[in-house]
């Protein structure tokens, strides 16, 4: 699992909330399911969400997330290869090593909290599809957010 982020993004501040910790919630699922979550941040030195290694360790605890690892992507290398586009953008790499879906965290782009409830969260139905060894129903949405800031 790769999630593109941006601390000053209000569409991932939505998702961090607490409560109601949706981004927490999926990474503590996923990891239940022994899924690696890697959080990348592929702001550019003096562009908004750049940060250094203690910084990005500090919010992570401070919002409760749990993903394996944080990558630092300050060049912005490893978010051209996948073409990340906004943050959040949400990428699963299946079993087989493939890209199994990309796009939108959910189906209510916004940066309400309270949208949250009536959203269709698109990681989660593709995360319970793979687990149960089902095809992913959606596997492309558009994703929405703030621009990936190269």
């Amino acid at each position: 699992m790769l999630e593109w982020t941006n601390e000053g993004c209000p569409f991932v501040r939505k998702h961090y909330a607490q409560p109601p910790g949706n981004m927490q919630g999926l990474q503590a699922d996923a990891k239940a399911d022994e899924t690696v979550w890697l959080t990348v941040i592929s702001s550019a030195p003096g562009k908004q969400g750049y940060v250094e290694g203690a910084a990005a360790n500090q919010w992570t605890e401070e919002h409760g997330a749990a993903p394996a690892h944080v990558l630092l992507d300050p060049d912005g290398s490893l978010g051209r290869l996948y073409q990340a586009k906004t943050t959040p953008h949400m990428f699963i790499i299946g079993p087989n090593g493939q890209v199994a879906y990309q796009g939108a965290i959910d189906s209510v782009a916004s940066a309400n909290v309270a949208d949250i409830n009536s959203a269709t969260n698109y990681v989660r139905e593709a995360l319970t599809s793979l687990a149960a060894g089902e095809p992913i129903a959606v596997n492309t949405t558009k994703p929405y957010g703030c621009s990936v800031k190269y």
